[in-house]
């Protein structure tokens, strides 16, 4: 039996990353094998690649191809074996996130984005999407407090309230795997919500 794909997506500081480790103890204490993984990145080659694009300025075309050069690596070795065995596979943003960043923060044509996320993984959708929402004030307080910001986490409030609306937008396109988590809520709040959701896929 093929495996189930979640994803985790939001703005950077959304906080989507403080439940993603709760969800996978979750589905472990339920016997479920779980694979944990993210992007950009997932794999040797993808890792290298997300160095660059987190720390490399290039043109936003490049940004966006590299982006999905990495993830077709992602699906080959990793994503696409483990849900064949039969396991879940939970990853820290997906094509959605290229969706909002490349073409909402940076305006890139959603029609290119579009052919191609169709020619890398045309078969492929996440099971469910957890999208952790955030007001951008809150957003930006967490990421000042944080590490070292990477040049997304240095875009200016526009840039995020541009990725913000599209992740908005493709939650209303496909409300039939998009769950939004507002994550302004108690992180006890969110993780009971979490475990009301994972039941049902």
């Amino acid at each position: 039996m093929r495996g189930k794909f979640i994803t985790f997506e939001g703005i950077d500081g959304a906080g989507k990353s403080t439940h993603l480790g709760h969800v996978a103890e979750l589905l472990a204490r339920r016997g479920i094998k779980v694979v944990v993984t993210r992007e950009p990145g997932g794999t040797a080659l993808g890792e290298k690649l997300r160095d660059l694009l987190l720390h490399e300025k290039m043109h936003l075309e490049t940004e966006a191809l590299l982006m999905f050069g990495a993830r077709r690596e992602h699906l080959a070795q990793v994503i696409e074996p483990a849900l064949a065995r039969g396991d879940w596979v939970i990853s820290d943003r997906f094509t959605d996130a290229t969706f909002a960043y490349q073409g909402g923060g940076r305006k890139l044509s959603l029609d290119k984005l579009a052919a191609l996320e169709q020619w890398v993984h045309p078969h492929l959708q996440p099971d469910l999407t957890l999208l952790f929402d955030v007001p951008l004030e809150v957003a930006r307080a967490r990421l000042d407090a944080a590490r070292e910001p990477d040049k997304f986490e240095q875009e200016k409030a526009d840039f995020f309230a541009a990725t913000r609306a599209v992740y908005l937008q493709r939650a209303a396109q496909f409300p039939e795997r998009f769950r939004v988590i507002d994550s302004t809520q108690s992180i006890d709040y969110i993780r009971k919500s979490l475990e009301k959701l994972i039941v049902t896929i």
